[in-house]
């Protein structure tokens, strides 16, 4: 895990607790990687990854929404992929796999009473049925030994750019999962996870205050610093839970 330098003493005080948690989907809670790997012809990072990344630059350039399967489609033309491998892809995605401790994170926040949210890049349909991939990793992460184990969890609320009408960093896809979660009027009082690197910058300029869950070691975009880097969720909300 990564303190990073230069943020006031304020922004990290120990005793601070946020009035509510907010998720980038698709790669802070969901290993979305790995089943854009997998849709390749080869099969492989080495594929999958020039198609995310040309991906995220479409998605994160977008501002207005656009059709995202439509992005996803381009994507894969922009980096000499074959139609076999978005088909694929949204054929699958009901399968997207969360992340290990994705499950008991999102249960031991909800313990300690954090209201928690998702705003993800993506469709209606797609998104939601991602976050519901999410709910059902925390649901079943209490063990059949704990009294918790059979209660379903869901998020306070998920939003898409679809719904919003903008994909992210727009300030506006932000505003509008804060004021889904009656805390709009507050956004310091709300910790944003990222797990694009673009959401860094843009969750940063919507006002909120920002950790980076850089499982897929990418490369820093923009010029804000989250307050902590990390390779799992439990390093960067380690003091929340």
């Amino acid at each position: 895990m990564t303190v990073v330098p230069g943020i006031t003493s304020s922004s990290v005080e120990p005793e601070w607790q946020p009035k509510a948690i907010v998720f980038d989907l698709l790669t802070a809670l969901l290993d979305s990687w790995s089943l854009w790997d997998r849709s390749t012809p080869s099969a492989t990072a080495a594929e999958g990854r020039r198609w995310r990344e040309r991906y995220l630059q479409l998605t994160f350039g977008a501002g207005a929404y656009v059709p995202y399967e439509d992005l996803v489609r381009q994507a894969a033309r922009d980096v000499g992929l074959p139609p076999s491998a978005p088909a694929a892809l949204l054929r699958d995605w009901a399968r997207l796999p969360a992340w290990p401790d994705t499950g008991r994170v999102l249960r031991a926040l909800r313990q300690r009473g954090h209201k928690l949210g998702v705003v993800t890049n993506c469709s209606k349909h797609l998104g939601h049925l991602a976050a519901s991939g999410a709910e059902k990793a925390a649901s079943e992460s209490g063990g059949a030994e704990t009294e918790r184990a059979t209660e379903t969890f869901h998020f306070d609320a998920v939003t898409t750019a679809e719904e919003t009408g903008f994909y992210k960093p727009v300030k506006l896809a932000y505003e509008a999962i804060l004021t889904m979660m009656g805390v709009a009027e507050e956004p310091g009082d709300v910790l944003f996870v990222a797990g694009s690197a673009g959401d860094v910058q843009g969750a940063t300029d919507a006002g909120m205050r920002v950790v980076w869950h850089n499982r897929a070691g990418l490369a820093r975009v923009g010029e804000a610093m989250p307050l902590k880097e990390g390779k799992t969720l439990e390093d960067v909300l380690e003091g929340f839970l």
